[in-house]
């Protein structure tokens, strides 16, 4: 079943898998800092390929590894702004080429991502000029549930920072992100409300989206090392109000009080500097943000990481994010997959047994609603479903929904109205098929597809306003 909808999946979205990358030249770094490539095993074995970036004239003797946010096969020339900014810092920081092998849309493994980053951490603790007891792990977005995880299993790890860190479910914080996204655009109604959760929870029943109840707070109460929690107060992604609360209460509760947590004014979930509320991010890190990173990791290193800190500009976040339960049996992916190919034959058959009639001159009688029926039901269904998924797959920071009338992408309007239209030619139909003394089977399949749509399109969201 599983592979069933990842089929139809890639049917909409056509995936590029990228080939694991050679050793890259070694990033162009300004003139007071030095770099060196470095290979190390990863998770599965897996050899994976990074570059140290150390201050040329010696540094503090820390060091720190950089883990980058989601994406497959990201090069280590993502991270590059943070890297030299920290290694300006005194710090030697490794960056490395995110793996392709065994990650992807639909597969990932964060305790796969936490080993790539411990041998990543053991790398940089053998590097000359690096004491290694002083090397720390640093995560960004997806790295903000990697790095604790990595962190948790191993005491060579001396500190913690995470970046748009994320204690909540992944399913959770990207359902939240897209719908946040969608009402920066000016969405409301059902399409945010209703059919947005409602996809991603048929996508993580069906398989197609990985760990997503993969729970943090267990995780982040295992970190014993001082931790630095930065948020930008523009965050898109992680919900960055709701969050900082559940990352200190986990810390707390694993009896580790050695936490910072600032927010950044101006800035975006990676602490970049937007000048739009974040959906644009600039080169330019939050002003403050390195500086804060260098003098910090010199008090964790010492033992003086500060107790309980918490400072910045609040955050704004416009909604909470909403918990998203396991698909019940009867909303499941499966069930789904049933009620769309029955949906499918039911309208779709009508036109075709019509066409077949007509090669062959035997033309029967049809009528207006039971057309409507048939193309009603067939637009809406996939149309809906083709829209979400764009909508889904580009969602995020600011969506781009098309034109809007009032509060409503006009293309959802436009379904929705149709699947009104099929509801009543529906009806309609009914009625004529138990009058009707022929053609009664194709009649009574396309009246079943019907029947069948109406729970289906109050379930997406489509006959709710």
């Amino acid at each position: 079943m599983r592979r069933i909808l990842a089929a139809m999946v890639a049917v909409l979205f056509v995936l590029a898998r990228p080939a694991l990358a050679e050793p890259a030249p070694a990033p162009v770094v300004p003139g007071d800092l030095t770099t060196t490539e470095v290979s190390f095993r990863g998770g599965g074995n897996l050899t994976l390929h990074g570059s140290v970036i150390s201050p040329a004239r010696g540094g503090s003797g820390a060091g720190v590894v950089l883990v980058h946010g989601a994406g497959t096969g990201t090069p280590r020339e993502k991270l590059l702004g943070e890297a030299v900014a920290f290694a300006r810092q005194g710090l030697s920081v490794l960056v490395y080429d995110k793996r392709s092998e065994g990650y992807s849309l639909f597969e990932r493994s964060y305790s796969t991502l936490a080993d790539d980053a411990l041998g990543a951490v053991e790398t940089l603790r053998r590097r000359p000029g690096v004491d290694p007891g002083k090397v720390g792990i640093w995560g960004l977005s997806e790295g903000g549930w990697v790095a604790p995880l990595a962190a948790s299993r191993s005491a060579d790890i001396a500190f913690v920072i995470v970046v748009g860190g994320n204690a909540l479910q992944p399913l959770r914080q990207q359902t939240w992100a897209v719908a946040a996204g969608l009402r920066k655009a000016g969405v409301g109604g059902s399409l945010v409300d209703r059919a947005e959760p409602t996809l991603y929870r048929v996508i993580a029943d069906g398989g197609m989206f990985p760990e997503p109840y993969f729970d943090p707070a267990p995780v982040i109460a295992r970190v014993r090392q001082p931790v630095l929690a930065i948020w930008g107060v523009h965050d898109l992604l992680t919900p960055p109000r709701e969050t900082p609360p559940v990352f200190a209460k986990a810390l707390e509760e694993g009896g580790n009080r050695s936490y910072t947590f600032r927010y950044f004014a101006g800035a975006d979930h990676a602490a970049h500097v937007t000048p739009d509320g974040g959906v644009t991010r600039l080169p330019e890190l939050a002003p403050g943000y390195a500086e804060l990173v260098g003098s910090w990791v010199g008090q964790a290193i010492s033992g003086r990481a500060p107790v309980a800190q918490v400072s910045g500009p609040a955050p704004v976040q416009a909604e909470d994010s909403v918990g998203v339960p396991p698909a019940a049996w009867w909303e499941s992916a499966g069930v789904q997959l049933v009620a769309l190919v029955l949906m499918l034959v039911a309208f779709g058959g009508y036109p075709v047994v019509a066409l077949v009639r007509r090669i062959r001159r035997r033309p029967g009688a049809g009528s207006k609603a039971a057309r409507l029926v048939s193309a009603g039901g067939l637009v809406v269904v996939l149309g809906g479903f083709s829209y979400l998924f764009y909508l889904v797959m580009t969602g995020g920071k600011l969506s781009v929904p098309g034109p809007m009338v009032a509060d409503r992408p006009l293309v959802w309007l436009v379904l929705q109205a149709l699947a009104v239209v099929t509801v009543v030619a529906t009806v309609i139909t009914g009625v004529r098929w138990r009058r009707a003394t022929g053609d009664r089977a194709r009649l009574g399949l396309l009246v079943a597809g019907g029947v069948a749509f109406v729970p289906w399109a109050l379930y997406w969201g489509l006959l709710l306003p």
